[in-house]
């Protein structure tokens, strides 16, 4: 697994006695896995009273380093060894290491679940349309008077699980910036496979 070292630090600080006693560390733990795992996850578990010594700042940064270290772990399927060798990188001590492969392997299943779900790769575009739009008044029938475009992105269907077209409103300007951008991009791509 490889972090950044922003999550790095997050799961450092994380891993320091002084500034995460046992009880933080649990809660904030299970409430990583948590708002992962629920779509009803309770973002009000960060004002537990066992986390309220803890500056708001630290906690959402080793809050979102615990959770970027359950996902990665999750999209590796890493084990055991994995995660506590990539832990005691991070400082963590024997305890606080079995307690996150605990709960991990008791999350496991379900967050493999939940990842596969997301899918592997970004949806394939076949097909652009466009229209323009002439807007003569607004929802509160103040006069405008201006041109738009509609684009819809046709996308490919390659799973079961059908995609929507991707379709979306916007001002000429709008427009020439987005192709601006996929030209170069268009000839970056160009350039890397040149070389």
């Amino acid at each position: 697994m490889e972090l950044s070292e922003y999550v790095q630090s997050g799961l450092q600080t994380l891993a320091d006695s002084g500034c995460f006693s046992p009880r933080a560390y649990t809660v904030l733990l299970q409430t990583a896995f948590q708002s992962l795992l629920s779509a009803q996850a309770d973002y009000v578990a960060l004002d537990h009273p066992d986390l309220k010594h803890i500056d708001p700042t630290v906690l959402k940064h080793c809050h979102a380093a615990a959770a970027t270290s359950i996902l990665e772990a999750g999209k590796h399927k890493a084990d055991k060894s994995t995660i506590s060798t990539y832990l005691e990188d991070c400082k963590f001590d024997r305890e606080r290491i079995e307690q996150f492969c605990t709960e991990y392997q008791k999350n496991k299943d379900t967050l493999e679940i939940i990842l596969g779900s997301i899918g592997r790769c970004p949806l394939h575009i076949t097909d652009v349309s466009w229209r323009l739009e002439y807007q003569i008044k607004t929802n509160q029938l103040h006069k405008t008077y201006r041109p738009a475009y509609l684009v819809t992105l046709n996308v490919e269907k390659s799973d079961s699980r059908s995609h929507p077209d991707v379709s979306f409103s916007c001002t000429m300007e709008q427009l020439q910036d987005l192709v601006g951008k996929l030209k170069d991009a268009a000839k970056s791509l160009e350039r890397a496979s040149q070389m």
